[in-house]
């Protein structure tokens, strides 16, 4: 995807507008794709959890792969947090979302891994407003996170595509990632209004 137009993300944002959730191939180029995969393959992952803080529970029932947050120290990450905060300033000017901060971590899920169904966001309890996946590898077998909607009918089921962008209403689709095959790296996101609702943090995802 070109990010040289007058609206870069014009075509994200139309599908976006009709679905409320989008897919996109190619929203990384295959330098930045690459880099970021070395510069997660450089990281101390941790077993991912559910919640936050006194909530925080490790519980591999639920999930099971392992995690590291983006904080712009290197390279790569400075340039797609810079991407990412393009696509907050265009969903804030088409919809006025009034996307406040974005948050993000690397994700690795090996053999058998996955995450039970579930969602980002609920209604008034959070300030996660767009949940964004990239993906950082092809994926040939397992690993496919399938969205659904609110009457938990299956819409999609998307096997992981190196370079590709998937979009989604992060209180109005539950997913779940199926049990991994080939190892799995993608970074998850959240495009959030402000960093806390009542003084509460969003819970974990």
């Amino acid at each position: 995807m070109s990010h040289t137009t007058t609206e870069p993300f014009a075509e994200l944002m139309a599908c976006f507008y009709q679905h409320g959730w989008v897919l996109v191939p190619n929203f990384l180029t295959a330098e930045l794709n690459q880099a970021l995969l070395a510069d997660l393959q450089q990281q101390s992952l941790q077993q991912a959890g559910v919640g936050r803080q006194q909530a925080h529970l490790l519980n591999a029932q639920i999930r099971r792969d392992q995690t590291a947050w983006l904080d712009g120290s290197s390279e790569p990450q400075q340039h797609y947090l810079a991407l990412m905060a393009q696509l907050q300033q265009s969903f804030n000017q088409q919809f006025f979302m009034g996307l406040f901060d974005f948050e993000c971590h690397y994700a690795r899920y090996a053999t058998g891994d996955f995450y039970q169904k579930h969602l980002d966001a609920f209604k008034g309890r959070s300030n996660r407003v767009l949940t964004t996946v990239s993906y950082l590898n092809t994926v040939a077998q397992g690993g496919e996170l399938q969205l659904f909607n609110a009457e938990d009918e299956l819409l999609s089921s998307i096997a992981p595509v190196a370079g590709s962008l998937l979009v989604f209403e992060s209180e109005r689709f539950p997913h779940q990632v199926l049990p991994a095959i080939d190892e799995r790296f993608s970074i998850a996101g959240w495009f959030r209004r402000n960093n806390s609702v009542n003084g509460l943090v969003d819970p974990g995802s």
